[in-house]
Formats: structure tokens, sequence, C-alpha cells
């Protein structure tokens, strides 16, 4: 008998490259989900032997759904798809019932021993792939890279929480262009707090891309901050400074290592500098204000749970570098 197979993701793209790395041989059926809500509506009123869930998505994010199909009979077995992949996280939905995780983008050979692992493939005649309904149509330069800081975001909080031992929540990327006149609004400290805030900026050039990496630390978050790396002394300036490079560095680095991976670029850097320290947020953008003007901004906000942790990580994109994030990106919405 055919298998029923739902993907939930809030990507249009992460769908699409999900089902073109199905086995073609699969007796199964797929359909698709944008959301943890509509993927329980969905199975509410279907049949659904199989569900490759993403995590960080809105409405409904992953953890949310798991816990909803505990309450369901007849509940599919689950996969996780995602790009988080702190060692908390695989605890964290192991626990809600998943029976395996996959890491995007995902690897067609790890994807087919997972499912023969688990006994999805079945027995009988092999009818074949079936997909109903589309994965996604058209997508724009701001979907593809949001999905690749997606992964990239992943990447980088595993590494924050394997050395603080801690877990790191995570948004699903924004992205957009934006004129330095609406970079304030895209920002979330101005309503956080004081709306005072510390950063840290660093360049980064590579195969035509020129971009500035800005983390952006909420006042508030210095004290939790100490207590996580063991600062035992009163926290000064030059502390606060010494704080926001070793986070920066942890967050920074290795998110556009595996941004440059996907994109294969090495990239070059600059070294990191302090922007500004307990100033407004309209400050920090008249210090750039010069060389922004406009820009491809991608902003991600990471979270300590737990702690009063909060950061700010925007990637702001020179206009030229549009037409050759564009080129580099089409790679992911190419059929096999």
């Amino acid at each position: 008998m055919s298998k029923k197979i739902l993907i939930c993701d809030d990507s249009g793209i992460a769908r699409k490259q999900l089902a073109r790395v199905l086995p073609q041989e699969w007796d199964a059926e797929v359909a698709f989900a944008v959301n943890g809500q509509e993927a329980l509506d969905y199975i509410q009123q279907n049949p659904v032997d199989v569900l490759f869930l993403d995590l960080n998505m809105p409405v409904l994010d992953g953890y949310q759904t798991l816990e909803a199909l505990q309450m369901i009979p007849n509940a599919p077995q689950v996969l996780v798809v995602s790009g988080d992949v702190q060692a908390q996280a695989l605890k964290r939905v192991t626990d809600l019932g998943a029976i395996d995780f996959l890491k995007k983008p995902v690897d067609k050979d790890d994807l087919y021993q997972a499912i023969e692992k688990h006994g999805l493939f079945g027995s009988g005649v092999t009818a074949g792939l079936v997909v109903t309904g589309s994965a996604a149509d058209d997508f724009s330069l701001s979907q593809c890279l949001q999905e690749v800081s997606n992964v990239a975001m992943g990447r980088a909080a595993s590494v924050l929480a394997d050395m603080l031992n801690v877990f790191v929540k995570l948004p699903v990327p924004k992205v957009n262009i934006l004129e330095v006149s609406e970079l304030q609004m895209a920002l979330t400290y101005g309503s956080m707090n004081t709306g005072r805030c510390s950063a840290v900026t660093q360049g980064f050039v590579g195969a035509g891309i020129a971009m500035e990496a800005l983390l952006i630390f909420s006042d508030s978050s210095f004290p939790d901050m100490a207590k996580l790396l063991n600062v035992t002394e009163d926290i000064d300036r030059a502390l606060e400074v010494e704080l926001q490079m070793d986070i920066s560095s942890v967050l920074i680095g290795p998110f556009i290592k595996a941004l440059g991976d996907q994109l294969n670029i090495d990239f070059s850097y600059s070294h990191p500098v302090v922007l500004g320290q307990h100033i407004k947020v309209a400050d920090l953008i008249n210090v750039k204000r010069a060389q922004w003007k406009r820009t491809l901004a991608v902003e991600i906000v990471y979270e300590v749970d737990n702690y009063k942790i909060s950061c700010d990580l925007m990637l702001l994109f020179t206009e030229d570098s549009l037409s050759v994030l564009e080129n580099l990106l089409s790679y992911l919405v190419e059929d096999e």
C-alpha cells in the first residue's frame, strides 16, 4: 500500500529540496504544509504515515507540533528536518517522539538510510513516487537567502550552545531590501528595555560579494553573558568589549563559514571592531549612514533559553552584491 507523506516547512525552497531527494522508487504520495498548524489540520483530515517536520516555523513550530501530535490517535511517524543542529534540539525532538533527525540541506544518501532504517519503504509492488500539489512556485532572492541563512544560523547556534552548554532559541531569519531610513525599524532593540545597545561590526568579501556583519547586544544582556562565561569581576567597559568579542567570534565566524560553504565561497574578512557602546539604535545607524544607504539585510535574533541574553545579527550586503547572489543561489531552485 502506498505511503502517505507530508512535508512541513515554512520555506518553499526547503520543501522543494526535500521532495526532489526523496527516493523516486518509493511507493508514496507526497503532500505539503507550510507550518505546524496546517500540518495538524491536514493530518486530522487525511491519513499520513510519515511527516517530515521543520523546527523553526511561524504560527506553530516543530516542537509545538510534536507536542500536539501526542494527542492525536494514529499520528504519523516523524522525521525532523532542520538547520538547528544543537545537541539539545536533537534531544528535545527525540523526547517528543520524533524517530530521526536530518540536518538541512538533506543529503540524499542520509535520507535513504533513514527511510530504510525505520522500515518506511513498506513492501509489495512499487508504483513510484507521486507528488500531489506543488512544493512552491517561483522563488525570490530573499527566499533563497533566507533558506541558506537558516542553515548557517543553526550551525552558529550549535557552536555557541556547545561552548556554553545552553540552548539557543532560533527564529525564522528575516530578509529585506532596505533603505537606511528603514534599518532602524528592522532592528528589534529600538523597543527593548531602554533601547540602548552595544555593537560589533566585521566586514567580509568574496567572489564579488561584499557584506558587513553587525552583531548588536542589548545592554541588559551583559550580566548573564558574564555569568555564562564564568566572569566574576565587576563589569566595566573594557570587560564588556571582551564579552562582545568572545560572543561575536562564536556567532559571526561559524555563520559566515556555513554561508560560504553553501555558496562555495571562502570569504576574506577584516578584524572585528566595536561600533558603539551603550548607545541608542538611531545613533548606531547614524555611524554608518553614509556607507549603508540601500542594503539587502538579513536579520537573526538569537536568544539563550533561561537567560536574559539576546543579540541581533544583521548581515548587510552591498547593492552591487545582489546580482552575484542571485546567480550563486540559483542552484537552490534548479531541478536535477
